[in-house]
């Protein structure tokens, strides 16, 4: 079936989305299901598109301009962003790269009533998930949001994984950053004493808390999660010696410098 625009007034999508389940007999969609935004300016199109969406389960909210949009708080749950590439004010493709820098786990499908390959091209490059020129069938998008929803589950699990990994390493002590560094980088408990001035009992000390902290099953986990952060080390500046307490220096000036690198 080829998906058309039919006219109806325009409605906020919560309330498209009520009214469809209560007259089609349609379940009502879940609270958590996945969203997928649509933005178009024309408001047919949008209400056409959110009743299709929401038969499928999924959770639309539509925007008249990409402006709209931009106001819009995203989370970083999976989503789809529909995007009509010919807007007033702000274009598709302006829209697409502020939204890769809002938003870059929400993948974009583009909508275009004019087959136009650079337009195509451009938009593909920028990393667009689809795009598809009007009229299309159904299948043809609920196939493409499904790709785009599944693509975008990845990207915000690997997101909150990553997110989850770096608030465990900042609950560390500069102390346990410091033998969570050197251990990963594969030196023993007595070398990182040696590099931190302090004994191989305390370097076991701190490990044990390093693991526990981190979630580490095992050395092996740990040395992926250190590259999984990009710890950098700095292994001159990393080194604090026993005699650091004899200086008037403060113990931090001495420790190591250790960032997260993107």
């Amino acid at each position: 079936m080829n998906f058309f625009y039919t006219e109806s007034p325009r409605r906020d999508s919560a309330s498209s989305m009520s009214t469809i389940s209560d007259q089609t007999g349609f379940s009502k969609t879940l609270p958590d299901a996945p969203k997928v935004f649509i933005v178009d300016a024309d408001g047919a199109a949008c209400e056409s598109l959110a009743a299709l969406i929401t038969r499928e389960g999924w959770s639309p909210e539509t925007f008249a301009s990409g402006e709209e949009f931009l106001a819009h708080s995203i989370d970083l749950a999976p989503g789809c962003l529909i995007l009509d590439v010919s807007l007033p004010g702000l274009s598709g493709l302006q829209l697409q790269k502020h939204a890769a820098v809002k938003c870059p786990h929400i993948s974009i499908i583009f909508l275009s009533a004019n087959s136009d390959i650079p337009t195509t091209v451009e938009a593909m490059k920028a990393g667009a998930q689809e795009f598809l020129t009007k009229p299309f069938r159904d299948d043809e998008l609920l196939s493409a949001v499904r790709e785009a929803l599944e693509r975008s589950r990845l990207v915000s699990a690997r997101k909150a994984e990553k997110q989850a990994l770096q608030e465990r390493f900042t609950a560390l002590s500069l102390r346990q950053r410091q033998v969570m560094a050197l251990v990963s980088s594969g030196l023993l408990n007595k070398q990182v004493g040696e590099e931190l001035g302090i004994s191989e009992i305390t370097v076991k000390a701190h490990r044990g808390q390093v693991m526990q902290k981190m979630q580490a099953n095992s050395l092996a986990d740990l040395v992926k999660m250190a590259g999984r952060l990009g710890l950098a080390k700095s292994r001159e500046a990393a080194t604090l010696r026993g005699h650091a307490e004899q200086t008037s220096r403060p113990v931090n000036q001495l420790t190591a410098s250790y960032a997260f690198v993107a």
